[in-house]
């Protein structure tokens, strides 16, 4: 018997939709990175993108335990000696609703070529309007 190894032609895709309304960033990210690699497949093979799409609605109802909304911070660096901007979780969410859990999954995905791909299957959306209606995506419960 030998070993199954999936490739780009034997690969089949689904859509799934998952509402972010109350729930935890972290576990929410986590159960979405898990789709996004394929890990929940039978055919998971490391080397290969084999992951689903997944479309996230309601990102700006997030949940967030404790104080994190006043000292979670965002972080960037310019490059040039003192450029460093730290932002509050409060204000990345005013500003940028979606920006958080797409921050928050893809920093669960790899950090390679391979994860920049698994990262372009994942749409955010701030509301509950998407515009994926004719991939008719599945309901994913987190």
């Amino acid at each position: 018997m030998k070993t199954f190894m999936a490739n780009a032609q034997t690969v089949e895709r689904k859509w799934f939709v998952v509402d972010a309304e109350n729930k935890t960033l972290g576990r929410l990210a986590t159960e979405v990175a898990s789709v996004l690699k394929g890990k929940h497949k039978p055919t998971y093979t490391p080397h290969v993108d084999n992951g689903d799409y997944v479309i996230v609605i309601n990102a700006e109802k997030i949940y967030m335990t404790g104080k994190k909304w006043d000292n979670k911070m965002y972080y960037s660096h310019s490059g040039y000696s003192g450029g460093l901007k730290s932002t509050a979780a409060k204000d990345v969410m005013t500003k940028f609703p979606t920006r958080m859990v797409e921050k928050a999954i893809v920093g669960m995905l790899p950090h390679t070529k391979l994860g920049s791909q698994m990262a372009k299957k994942l749409f955010v959306y701030a509301g509950p309007e998407h515009k994926h209606a004719a991939q008719q995506p599945e309901k994913l419960e987190v």
